[in-house]
């Protein structure tokens, strides 16, 4: 609105101002734009949903090279069971492991998962909590993914798992503390975007012969059954570390047996029971010799030899 004095009456009279034709499109433009869609999710719009997720760890899962099929395809496996995990691309060899609390920072990620092979028979997997640790280094045992089980459980992509744990966990500190690591690691933080408000299945984590073992379940029947999804797995405690991939031993596991060291005694084994072989052979040979040579000629032996007379 503008001002506008008259002369003969002296009275100040307002009369509208008048508008350019970009002003007049543009406002006709902001008023047909539609309003901003709600994207709903579970039920919620999902600015609702993010406000309530608090809980942001992020799970890094990574592989060195040189790992076989069976592991990479155990690590995808687990990636499909975390929703809040993320992936990257294969480590080096040479490289140090404290350039993983690096990428960790460049993703965002609170925890890390990692997989290495020696010998492409031997699997080792890292867990640690970053960037101050601890950390643990386990051999990973009978390894079983699930296309190789084809079992008949399943459960939604995305939904919460319930974490059961051995009560023998709790009987010592080295377990307690990797039950602490287990429990932040697998667990699925509350209002994640990319999980489902359902728990359908269930971690088990098991403690036999001084071995961790790791079962997937479905929840049928509202608890009553469950039935296996896969996939399995066994995990032989190292060392737990102070730091993120080092630093120093809180826990040395007394019962471990290196790969190499048990292969020897295997072979050792077969050594042994390959010698009891030979030496069973020998004294059967050298038993029969002497029968054989103990028994008396037959006198009528040489009846119907013939005689050359010269």
């Amino acid at each position: 609105m503008e001002e506008h004095v008259e002369e003969a009456t002296g009275q100040v009279r307002f009369v509208p101002s008048k508008e350019s034709k970009k002003g007049k499109k543009r406002k006709r433009e902001t008023d047909t734009k539609d309003p901003p869609l709600l994207i709903i999710e579970d039920g919620e719009p999902l600015d609702k949903k993010a406000k309530k997720w608090k809980n942001k760890t992020r799970v890094l899962i990574l592989c060195a090279r040189g790992v076989t099929y069976r592991s990479r395809h155990l690590m995808n496996d687990i990636k499909t069971l975390l929703p809040h995990s993320r992936s990257d691309n294969k480590l080096d060899r040479k490289d140090d492991l404290s350039s993983l609390v690096e990428l960790c920072e460049m993703k965002n990620c609170t925890k890390c998962i990692f997989f290495e092979m020696r010998k492409r028979k031997d699997l080792y997997m890292w867990i640690s909590h970053l960037p101050n640790g601890p950390s643990a280094k386990f051999l990973v045992e009978n390894v079983h993914t699930m296309n190789e089980l084809k079992l008949t459980g399943n459960c939604l992509l995305g939904s919460r798992p319930l974490l059961s744990f051995d009560p023998s966990f709790t009987g010592s500190p080295h377990y307690s503390l990797l039950k602490e690591l287990f429990i932040k690691i697998f667990s699925t933080p509350y209002y994640h975007p990319k999980s489902k408000p359902f728990i359908d299945h269930m971690f088990h984590f098991g403690l036999l012969d001084n071995h961790i073992w790791f079962r997937n379940y479905q929840i049928v029947d509202d608890g009553k059954t469950l039935t296996e999804i896969g996939p399995r797995f066994t995990l032989n405690l190292i060392k737990i570390f102070s730091g993120s991939f080092g630093g120093a031993t809180l826990y040395q596991n007394p019962h471990y047996q290196t790969p190499n060291a048990y292969r020897r005694t295997i072979k050792l084994m077969m050594a042994q029971k390959q010698d009891k072989k030979v030496k069973q052979k020998k004294k059967i040979s050298t038993a029969t010799r002497k029968v054989l040579d103990g028994l008396s000629r037959d006198p009528m032996e040489s009846v119907f030899d013939t005689l050359n007379y010269k």
